[in-house]
């Protein structure tokens, strides 16, 4: 009850709070959340697309707004420097595609929220030590080298500069958000690094490179501030999932270690904050479609985006669809605990796992459904598969389905930087 209270009358001001307490080494680091677009969503006439429903019968109701998808727009050199102190920063400030008054300060200063720049991997059975099976890490593979980056770290450190196989990765969690993005770090035949500026735009994390002193939304990956203002960084896909689910698939794996740093790791300092109806530091009106703090999976084209509501795919178990000219299976699996519930994560209520992928295998197009033990099968060959979207049983064992890069992201944001974005209903 008192947990509630917190977050529905008085947590915005103890967010606030803990956040100013980010940069002092003994004390919890909040992280605070950069720059997303302050744009509302003006409500349209609703279209409902043909979609492919397979064994769940669903269509895709789309509530469509003009200029999807709206992002930051064009590079303004106007002259007008920002009307915030930027002390400690040698960013060009002359060049920005945003309005100054979108930018607003979480709390630390630069680097108040320290990124982990020389990251330590273990064992999963020193992993087993301190995680449990429903928390939630962020799986990033490359070649044989499979990494978990625990979100019970990530909550303290919103960013984690890496190398993993030989491709220079930058794993990112913005809380405010619920936003886990994994990026390329080579740019402009370079190496960037990241760390935090301490300011957020539409609650979302600004990083910052270290070569260039760029800001870049971390929500779009867009240059918005100084020498690569409107240039893209590339996104590499990533997946949220179970400790668990990590371990059974990859035995082999490494997970980030806890960095000697004076952190609660393990424990959440956003208590109830996925349940909150005024999103911190948010200016914008939340899109009324859904709740705010609702979790959706995100798909974006060059022209079009579409959000999956977690509610829609917890109850269909699997999601047929057809997005960008891609047929799509988009699965759900129960075992994943919030990050953003409970004070304990580990404790978090499951709001589950989710996956896309292409239906097309070879010459098959397949039609999933859920089996009671968080498996999937498919209807054409009777094969067996995980959430990582591997056969594990059957005719097709070993096959592979091809992943589609998404996003898992609280709801307000999703629909401040997409505002004209689909919002996906089964009828």
């Amino acid at each position: 009850m008192l947990r509630n209270r917190w977050i529905q009358l008085g947590g915005l001001l103890m967010i606030a709070a803990i956040i100013l307490l980010a940069c002092v080494p003994i004390t919890s680091d909040e992280a605070p959340a950069p720059p997303a677009a302050a744009a509302e969503s003006d409500s349209s006439e609703a279209v409902t697309a043909d979609a492919d429903s397979g064994d769940t019968g669903a269509q895709a109701t789309a509530s469509v707004n003009p200029g999807v998808p709206q992002l930051s727009g064009e590079l303004i050199t106007d002259g007008v420097p920002p009307p915030f102190r930027t002390r400690g920063f040698s960013t060009d400030f002359s060049r920005r595609t945003v309005e100054w008054d979108s930018i607003l300060s979480g709390g630390p200063p630069k680097d108040g929220i320290p990124a982990v720049d020389s990251p330590v991997f273990e064992s999963l059975a020193a992993g087993d030590e301190w995680l449990e099976d429903v928390d939630p890490v962020i799986l990033f593979s490359r070649g044989n080298v499979s990494r978990a980056y625990p979100l019970s770290i990530l909550i303290w450190h919103e960013i984690v500069n890496d190398e993993v196989d030989g491709q220079p990765v930058s794993i990112t969690f913005c809380p405010l958000c619920n936003a886990s993005i994994a990026f390329d770090r080579n740019f402009d035949g370079q190496v960037l690094d990241f760390g935090t500026t301490g300011r957020l735009r539409n609650s979302d994390l600004i990083m910052y490179d270290r070569q260039t002193e760029t800001w870049w939304q971390q929500f779009t990956g867009e240059g918005i501030v100084g020498k690569y203002a409107g240039e893209q960084l590339r996104f590499l896909t990533s997946q949220v999932l179970s400790w668990k689910d990590f371990k059974d698939a990859h035995p082999d794996g490494e997970v980030l270690a806890r960095p000697n740093m004076p952190r609660n790791y393990g424990y959440n300092p956003y208590v109830g904050y996925d349940s909150t109806s005024r999103p911190f530091l948010f200016q914008g009106t939340p899109d009324s479609r859904l709740a705010p703090a609702e979790r959706v999976l995100g798909l974006t084209t060059e022209t079009e985006a579409i959000a999956y509501p977690f509610q829609a795919l917890e109850e269909a178990g699997v999601v047929h669809d057809s997005f960008g000219g891609v047929e799509l299976a988009i699965f759900h699996k129960a075992g994943l605990a919030s990050a953003l519930d409970s004070s304990v994560i580990s404790k978090g209520r499951d709001i589950g796992a989710v996956a896309v992928y292409e239906r097309q295998v070879g010459d098959q197009l397949l039609t999933f459904s859920p089996n009671e033990d968080g498996t999937f099968s498919d209807a054409e060959t009777g094969s067996t598969w995980d959430i990582l979207g591997e056969a594990v049983e059957g005719p097709l064992a070993g096959e592979q389905l091809t992943p589609i890069l998404h996003f898992d992201h609280f709801w307000f944001a999703w629909a401040a930087f997409f505002p004209a974005t689909e919002l996906y209903s089964p009828s």
